[in-house]
């Protein structure tokens, strides 16, 4: 196996979130169609869809999960770890389609701070509020929110990314949430799609978090595996592990650097392999 990693730096963050974006820049045009070519054509590689395989965690987890969802036809499975956020119902805690402010949730006659980080115990390390906002203004923090702004929403009238929120009050811009919806919101996508994108994703998506995960990135995920569940014609027939209990982010099954996630993936590339392939050759 050949085993490459992207790296695709932006203005905004170390990484672009590898999809065409308005602030970002086209970083999925030039992994589909410069990058991974050119692999192709300097390596000894099978350059069919069942053999291209991903996987990632976090940013990365994101990342596989949406290059197989975006082009269904070139990539034949992923194995995607606590993805960031893949249902915008739950960006962390937020609702951004629903809720009116990201910072604070009202309870009663009571105003809640909305937390963005935890530990695997449940305490409340870092709030909405609190992220980000002194580190950089026109989303330049270099952080997680601002580079989810900038890879899935619209260009702002200052040729900034259009902010998701006002980072003084906290009140979403509905306009920008149904933009991210529209583009970006894979759960929104695939249920937009199902029908003609579910035959072409059978068996490849699996997903992995914690159940603790330190920035609720398993709530949205909860949501993902929900609608794909329920999937007919054809059934997704991919997998969700979850580790439990009180794992947090970072939490792999598969151990790093053990070759296990590795051996898997090869057993399926096999498996997917076309009768004309001689896949004894390939193990040696």
């Amino acid at each position: 196996m050949i085993i490459a990693t992207f790296q695709h730096p932006c203005p905004f963050f170390d990484d672009s979130y590898a999809v065409n974006s308005q602030n970002c820049g086209p970083y999925g045009d030039a992994l589909m169609t410069e990058l991974i070519p050119y692999i192709e054509e300097h390596f000894r590689v099978i350059q069919k869809p069942y053999a291209r395989v991903l996987s990632g965690g976090s940013t990365g987890g994101w990342e596989s999960l949406a290059l197989q969802i975006f082009h269904p036809d070139f990539f034949g499975g992923t194995w995607s770890f606590y993805p960031d956020p893949v249902d915008f119902r739950y960006y962390c805690l937020t609702n951004i389609y629903e809720d009116q402010n990201a910072f604070s949730k009202d309870f009663g006659w009571l105003k809640l701070e909305r937390p963005v980080m935890r530990n695997p115990h449940g305490q409340v390390l870092v709030t909405m509020r609190q992220m980000e906002a002194v580190l950089g203004s026109h989303g330049r923090s270099g952080q997680q929110l601002d580079i989810w702004q900038a890879a899935y929403g619209p260009v702002g009238e200052d040729g900034y990314p259009k902010p998701l929120w006002d980072k003084q009050t906290g009140e979403i811009d509905p306009k920008v949430a149904e933009y991210f919806k529209k583009h970006f919101d894979l759960r929104t996508y695939l249920e937009k799609n199902w029908s003609w994108l579910g035959p072409k994703l059978v068996g490849k998506i699996h997903v992995y978090c914690g159940d603790m995960d330190h920035f609720y990135l398993n709530e949205a995920v909860y949501e993902l595996e929900k609608f794909l569940e329920n999937t007919q014609n054809p059934y997704y027939a991919g997998s969700f592990h979850y580790g439990r209990p009180r794992k947090g982010h970072g939490w792999n099954p598969f151990g790093y650097s053990t070759g296990k996630l590795q051996r898997e993936m090869a057993e399926t590339i096999q498996k997917n392999a076309s009768d004309e392939e001689n896949t004894r050759m390939w193990n040696y």
